[in-house]
C-alpha cells in the first residue's frame, strides 16, 4: 500500500472512531482531509469519503449539506458504476429527507448545489426540479437515467 493510501486509511479509521463517539466535528475534519488528499489520486476513496460525510450530515439534520456532498461525489464519480451507485444513494438520501418532512429545506440557498452539477446537464435538470418541488411547485419531470427517475418518484409518489 502506498504511503498516501496508508494515510487515507488511517484518516478513515480516525473519522469512523470519532463518528462512533458522536464527535462529528472531528469526523468531518478527518473526512475533509481525506477529500483533500484523495481528490486527484484516489477517486474511489474521494467518493466514499463524500458519502461518509453525507451520513454525518444526515445525523446532524443538515439535509442541504448532505445533498451537496452527495452531488459532489456523483459529479466526480470515478466510473459509470460509481456514478449510478451515487444516484441510487442520492435516492436513499432524498427518501430520508422526505420521511423527516424536511424537503422544504432544499428550497433555499441551493445555488452551490447547482454550481456543482452545472457540467452534467441531466443532473442539473434534476437538481432544478428538486428545488422547484421543495418550493411546493408541482413538478413532473422525466430523466434519461432510471436512477434519477426512481429518486424523483420517491419524492413525488
Amino acid at each position: 500500500m502506498s504511503e498516501g493510501r496508508e494515510r487515507i486509511a488511517a484518516l478513515f479509521r480516525e473519522a469512523l472512531e470519532a463518528e462512533n463517539r458522536n464527535d462529528f466535528e472531528t469526523a468531518k475534519r478527518k473526512l475533509d482531509e481525506i477529500l483533500h488528499e484523495s481528490l486527484h489520486v484516489e477517486p474511489e476513496l474521494y467518493f466514499e469519503a463524500c458519502f461518509r460525510l453525507v451520513d454525518i450530515f444526515l445525523q446532524e439534520d443538515n439535509y442541504r449539506g448532505a445533498l451537496k456532498c452527495a452531488l459532489r461525489a456523483i459529479v466526480r464519480a470515478p466510473s459509470e458504476d460509481h456514478y449510478r451507485l451515487g444516484l441510487k444513494r442520492l435516492g436513499d438520501i432524498l427518501t430520508i429527507i422526505k420521511k423527516e418532512d424536511k424537503l422544504s429545506e432544499l428550497a433555499e440557498n441551493m445555488e452551490p448545489a447547482l454550481k456543482l452539477v452545472e457540467g452534467d446537464e441531466e443532473l442539473y435538470r434534476f437538481v432544478q426540479a428538486l428545488i422547484r418541488l421543495a418550493r411546493g411547485e408541482k413538478v413532473s419531470e422525466k430523466f434519461a437515467l432510471p436512477e434519477l427517475n426512481e429518486a424523483f418518484e420517491s419524492l413525488t409518489g
